[in-house]
C-alpha cells in the first residue's frame, strides 16, 4: 500500500477530530446508566443521528426486559450476505447520583491528551471511532464501504450482561457474519496496542446450607449451625482456584444468620468461576456440585449448590488468529505493533464469537472505566480516553479491514 496513501488516511482521520470529539461530548453528556431507560434511548437516538448521514437506518428493539432502554441496530445493506458486525453498547455504570457527587462530566485536558467523563472509554469513544473509520472507507475506499453490508450493533445493557442483545444480533445475521468487531477499549503500551483474541467464559453459583436452628445458650448441642457448615463448603470451592490452568474461583458474597443468641439454620454465599476453555469450566462446575453431594455428619448442615447463570466462553481459535493477523499487517504499515492478548472480564463478544471470526479491544485507549472518584492527591483519576489514540487506531482498522474484505489489494 503507497505511503502517501497512509499519510493522507491519517492528516484526513486528524482533521475529523474536532468533529469526532464533538460527538463524544454529546454522548457522553447524556446520562446512559442500565438502569436509566430514559437516557439509553436518548443516547441511542443522538447515536443515529450520528451514522445517518453515512446511509446507516436505525432500527431500535425492545429490550426484553422492561427497565432497559432499547437496543439499537443501524444497518447499510451491500452485495454480501453476510454482514461485518460493529459491536458497541449504550449503557454506563454511572447512577446521575455518582456523576453529580464526584462532579464527573466531561473534561477535556489537551496538555494529557486526555479527555475524562462517563462512558468516553467504555464504550462511547468506541462508538465514535466506529464513525471514523467508516467515514474514511467511504472516502478512501468507496468500493469496500459500498460493496460491504455493514451492522452496528448497539447494546443497550451490556453492563449487566443482559442476553436477549445476541439473540436480536443473531437473528439479523442468519447466516453468520464475515466478521465481528467489537470496539470495546484496546489498551497500549508505547506503539503496542493490545487486540483481544480471547475472553474468559464465566458460571455463576449459589451454595446453600441448611441447618437446624435452636437456642443458643438453653440447647446449643440440638442446632446445627449453618454458617458454620457454609464456610467449610466454601473452603473446598476456593481451593479449586487453579491458575495454571487460569481456572478462578471468587466467593463475592456470603450471608446467614439473624441474631447471636440463635444457632443459625440458613447460610448460602454466592461465587463466580471463571476459564478460557469450556471444559475446564464444566469440570470445576461438576466439582463443585460435587461438594453438595458429599453425605453431612450429623453436625453438619445440608449443602445445596445451585448454578445462577452462565457466559459462554470466547476460546482462542484458529479463524481468530486469521483475523488478527490483518491488524498486524496494518499495525506495522503505519509502524505500529499489534499484540495478541486475553481477556479474563466479559464482552458481547463471549455471545457473538458464533457468528464468525471475531476480535475486541479495537476502540480507543483509556483507563480506570468504570470509575469516577477523583483524589486530591491524583493517586486516583475517573474514566478517560486518550484523544492521540483515535487516529492511530482508528487507521489501522481502516487498512485492516480493507484488507479483510479482499477490495483494495494495492493503491
Amino acid at each position: 500500500m503507497k505511503t502517501d496513501f497512509k499519510i493522507d488516511l491519517q492528516n484526513w482521520l486528524q482533521a475529523q477530530m474536532p468533529e469526532a470529539m464533538d460527538w463524544l461530548r454529546r454522548m457522553v453528556g447524556i446520562n446512559s446508566l442500565t438502569a436509566n431507560a430514559e437516557g439509553v434511548n436518548w443516547l441511542g437516538a443522538l447515536t443515529a443521528e450520528c451514522f445517518e448521514p453515512l446511509g446507516f437506518k436505525p432500527h431500535f428493539v425492545p429490550s426484553e426486559f422492561p427497565e432497559y432502554g432499547r437496543h439499537l441496530f443501524l444497518s447499510r445493506q451491500g452485495q454480501g450476505k453476510k454482514p461485518v458486525v460493529l459491536v458497541t453498547h449504550l449503557d454506563t455504570v454511572f447512577p446521575p447520583e455518582e456523576e453529580a457527587q464526584n462532579n464527573f462530566h466531561w473534561e477535556e485536558t489537551p496538555a494529557e491528551s486526555r479527555n475524562y467523563g462517563p462512558g468516553t472509554v467504555d464504550i462511547k469513544g468506541g462508538t465514535v471511532l466506529i464513525w471514523m473509520i467508516l467515514g474514511a472507507l467511504q472516502k478512501f475506499s468507496p468500493q469496500v464501504f459500498e460493496e460491504t453490508s455493514w451492522l452496528i450493533a448497539a447494546n443497550a445493557s451490556e453492563e449487566v450482561m443482559a442476553k436477549d442483545f445476541a439473540e436480536r444480533t443473531s437473528e439479523l445475521c442468519p447466516q453468520g457474519a464475515g466478521a465481528v468487531l467489537v470496539f470495546e477499549g484496546g489498551p497500549r503500551k508505547g506503539k503496542e496496542f493490545h487486540i483481544v483474541t480471547s475472553r474468559k467464559g464465566r458460571a455463576e453459583y449459589r451454595i446453600s446450607a441448611h441447618g437446624t436452628a435452636a437456642h443458643a445458650g438453653s440447647s446449643h448441642e440440638a442446632g446445627v449451625n449453618a454458617i458454620v457448615s457454609l464456610c467449610d463448603a466454601v473452603k473446598q470451592a476456593a481451593a479449586m482456584t487453579d491458575y495454571a490452568r487460569q481456572l478462578t474461583i471468587n466467593v463475592g458474597c456470603i450471608q446467614g444468620g439473624t441474631v447471636l443468641n440463635r444457632v443459625p439454620h440458613e447460610a448460602c454465599a454466592e461465587l463466580e468461576m471463571r476459564a478460557f476453555d469450556p471444559v475446564v469450566l464444566r469440570e470445576a462446575g461438576a466439582g463443585l456440585e460435587a461438594i453438595a453431594l458429599t453425605a453431612p455428619q450429623k453436625s453438619s448442615a445440608m449443602i445445596a449448590v445451585e448454578c445462577l447463570g452462565r457466559s459462554p466462553a470466547w476460546p482462542q481459535e484458529q479463524r481468530t488468529l486469521e483475523l488478527f493477523a490483518h491488524w498486524r499487517q496494518a499495525a506495522a504499515e503505519l509502524g505500529l505493533d499489534a499484540a495478541s492478548v486475553s481477556r479474563g472480564g466479559l464482552s458481547d463478544a463471549n455471545y457473538l464469537c458464533h457468528l464468525g471470526p471475531t476480535l475486541d479491544g479495537l476502540g480507543p485507549s483509556g483507563d480506570n472505566a468504570h470509575c469516577s472518584e477523583r483524589s486530591a492527591d491524583g493517586s486516583k483519576v475517573p474514566e478517560f480516553v486518550e484523544t492521540d489514540s483515535f487516529v492511530p487506531k482508528a487507521a489501522m482498522n481502516v487498512l485492516a479491514i480493507t484488507r479483510l474484505l479482499g477490495v483494495i489489494k494495492e493503491l
